[in-house]
């Protein structure tokens, strides 16, 4: 295999990886979005904002791993968001907070920025 077809191949499976990325985060924002306009139960809402909680702990995960190819400092900011999701999908889910705007607008920024 020549070089230059092992880079087409990283940059599919990386550009796949982004899509499933995006794919998953529209998921997440749609929950967001019928919860914000009232359009769930409670045990639906609660599905949800887990839902949002384990996606990012997954990309929090994933971010942390030392092989992880992003720069440090995007590591490190991308962290911190994503902390910052999980515990305000906390507080929705808890109670503690009825504002899910923030939440849906940095989904979406991390989103589109994929």
């Amino acid at each position: 295999m020549t070089f230059g077809a092992y880079e087409t191949i990283v940059d599919d499976s990386s550009n796949e990886a982004r899509g499933r990325e995006r794919q998953a985060l529209s998921i997440g924002i749609d929950r967001l979005e019928r919860l914000q306009q009232g359009f769930f139960t409670s045990e639906d809402q609660v599905e949800s904002l887990l839902y949002v909680r384990r996606l990012w702990a997954i990309f929090i995960e994933d971010l942390s791993h030392p092989d992880n190819g992003l720069p440090d400092k995007l590591r490190a900011d991308i962290i911190s968001i994503g902390l910052w999701i999980v515990k305000e999908a906390d507080r929705l889910r808890e109670e503690k907070s009825n504002d899910v705007v923030q939440l849906i607008e940095v989904n979406c920024m991390i989103r589109d920025a994929l």
